[in-house]
């Protein structure tokens, strides 16, 4: 990044946690912090990260406001409420966002973004003139079926990825495509995709898992007990 780039985070962190059991995921305690707490504080710390914005259900904005107190968070400046689907939750984030060329979208869920990650997010991106995402390679075969469950298809492992985030564009290429997107989509690159760019996959991290279930929250503490307890 040159002097002129400015990166602007959306951490994404709106949703029920209805599977998780009665369970509030993104404030559920891993390691001494929230679950939230790792990823806004490893973009607190980066220096890469001129602004945080945090998308959280409505019902969850005062609990997220302490925490930015508490935690001194000087570069979230704005915590605001999500929408009914994901896609919403992030085109509110992008209202709030301020003089940014550059945008970061990362799930909330995710606790464990590195400084990596980032930085190869971002360097990716440019190259790529404003699109890319972190992604690790399939490992099991992947079937594909009919709606009766039959197999039609065994697809070529070598070529699928599991997508992650960060996904990091241009703000002026997420923009436009949140404006011209109708439909449904399940990440921000598919949005991008929908606009004919091209979206460039760089390796993630296979610690860089999603909190779902209660048993992803059981590998998240193997995880994040892993991590602190290094040298």
């Amino acid at each position: 990044m040159n002097n002129t780039d400015r990166l602007g985070v959306i951490i994404v962190a709106a949703g029920k946690s209805e599977r998780m059991n009665g369970i509030d995921k993104i404030f559920a305690p891993l390691q001494g912090k929230t679950l939230l707490e790792w990823s806004v504080d490893t973009c607190q710390e980066c220096k890469l990260v001129q602004q945080i914005i945090i998308v959280l259900d409505k019902n969850k904005l005062r609990t997220g406001q302490a925490l930015k107190e508490k935690k001194g968070w000087t570069k979230v400046t704005s915590i605001c409420a999500g929408g009914h689907r994901r896609q919403d939750s992030v085109v509110e984030g992008l209202r709030k966002l301020r003089n940014c060329n550059w945008v970061m979208v990362h799930d909330g869920a995710r606790p464990f973004l590195s400084m990596s990650l980032i930085q190869k997010g971002i360097e990716t991106s440019i190259k790529n003139k404003g699109a890319a995402i972190a992604a690790i390679p399939v490992r099991d075969t992947i079937k594909l079926s009919n709606n009766a469950g039959i197999v039609t298809e065994t697809l070529p492992r070598n070529l699928l990825w599991v997508v992650q985030t960060p996904q990091i564009f241009s703000f002026e290429l997420i923009t436009r495509a949140y404006e011209e997107l109708t439909g449904d989509v399940t990440d921000d690159a598919h949005a991008v995709e929908r606009l004919g760019y091209n979206v460039k996959i760089y390796c993630g991290s296979n610690n860089n898992i999603k909190v779902t279930t209660q048993e992803d929250l059981i590998s998240a503490e193997v995880i994040a007990h892993t991590m602190t307890s290094q040298p």
